[in-house]
This record gives C-alpha cells, sequence and structure tokens, in this order.
C-alpha cells in the first residue's frame, strides 16, 4: 500500500463519522482531498460544509456541496482534518498548507476532531517537522528574534501568503515536549496570528492509514 493509498483509507474511514442532516467542517491538504471525494457520495444527506480554506471551499463547490461561512453555524458535530506530526496524545502540528489560522478556527467550532493521517505522520516528540507560525507581515523580524530566544531556528517562508494576507515563520530544531506550554508563548506574542500547534484544541479521534489497513484511535 502506498502512501496516498493509506491517505485515502484514511479519508475515506472518516465518513462513518458523517451524520445526516449535519453541517461537516472540512479541514485542508491531500488527505483530506481523498475525505472530500468520499463526502461526495453523502451529499444529499448533509446541509453543507464549514470549509478550512479557500482550496478546500473551491473543491467542495466544485462537486455540488454548499459552504457556509463559520458565522453561520453555532456549532458542528465534526470537524475532519490532517496533521503534519501528531503525537500520543494527541497533539498536532499543521499548518503546512499555510491554513492553520482557518483550522484552528474550524476546530474549536466543532464537538469532535476527527483527524485523519497515514502512519507516517505519528510521532513521539512533535518538531521533526517545521512548526509553521501565522505572523502579521511587519512583525516578521520581531516574532523571529523571539522564537530564537525560545530554542527555534525560524524560516521565512518564500512566497508564500495565507489565505489571511500574512506570512509563515516555519521554526525548525525544536523538540516539542510541552506543546499546550509552548502554544501558549508562541501565542501571546504580538503580531503572532496563531501558531501552528493544536495542543489546547487537539484531536478526539485518530484514524490513521497504514499498510494493515485504518487504525482507529480515540481519548
Amino acid at each position: 500500500m502506498t502512501q496516498d493509498e493509506m491517505k485515502k483509507a484514511a479519508g475515506w474511514a472518516a465518513l462513518d463519522y458523517v451524520k445526516k442532516g449535519s453541517i461537516v467542517g472540512v479541514g485542508t491538504g491531500s488527505t483530506v482531498n481523498h475525505f472530500i471525494d468520499a463526502l461526495e457520495t453523502r451529499k444529499e444527506e448533509i446541509q453543507g460544509a464549514v470549509s478550512s480554506s479557500v482550496a478546500s471551499t473551491k473543491r467542495l463547490e466544485e462537486i455540488g456541496i454548499p459552504v457556509l461561512d463559520a458565522n453561520e453555524v453555532s456549532s458542528l458535530d465534526i470537524y475532519v482534518d490532517g496533521a503534519d506530526e501528531i503525537n500520543g496524545e494527541y497533539d498536532m502540528i499543521k499548518g503546512g498548507g499555510a491554513a492553520l489560522t482557518r483550522e484552528k478556527i474550524v476546530a474549536a467550532i466543532a464537538k469532535q476532531f476527527i483527524c485523519i493521517v497515514d502512519d507516517t505522520k505519528q510521532v513521539d516528540v512533535l518538531g521533526q517537522f517545521p512548526l509553521p507560525v501565522e505572523v502579521i507581515p511587519m512583525a516578521r523580524s520581531f516574532i523571529g528574534r523571539e522564537l530564537v530566544k525560545l530554542g527555534g531556528d525560524p524560516v521565512y517562508r518564500e512566497g508564500v501568503v495565507t489565505d489571511n494576507g500574512n506570512i509563515i515563520l516555519d521554526v525548525h530544531n525544536m523538540k516539542i515536549t510541552k506543546p499546550k506550554e509552548l502554544e501558549e508563548q508562541i501565542n501571546a506574542l504580538p503580531g503572532v496570528v496563531t501558531v501552528g500547534l493544536f495542543a489546547h484544541r487537539g484531536a478526539d479521534v485518530l484514524l490513521m492509514g497504514s499498510r494493515e489497513g485504518v487504525k482507529k484511535f480515540e481519548k
């Protein structure tokens, strides 16, 4: 089974959590694209979706699923999204696709976060994948200096502008042993929109595609 086949298996497995008549929170990325393909088979049963990115919105609309603004819903039953890394506590690094802020907003609205990944994304300690931080452009240099003080090596993601009009700093060489604490420290810096640590709002369910099939873990 290839990595993409493992992603596809996880994406389709998330369809079991979609309730009839619900509005579904939909994330961003290659694994989520497989979930969107699966969701097309149930599109007549749901009211619509709340999307975390322009790219996912376009894909949903192309297959005929109505996309609602997050301000139009009070809550979502589920939010389905991938992760760049996930540890044993279901804390995650997200933001490889630069949609971390909107992903964090939709995750906050949802009652249940369904994380879909292939097994290459599972780690013991977060930090091998560079930690994305969305930053207001005028704060780039200041935030970079502060991230160095926290032990990281920030690199400006050249040529990338987020859906919110901001920039991304990717923080390398961090061994993240206290994800919740680090999330709070970085989010408190003036000019940070959000950090791609999903620890305070981690996953509730992990669907992990592997060569042996989809493995399911729940908190």
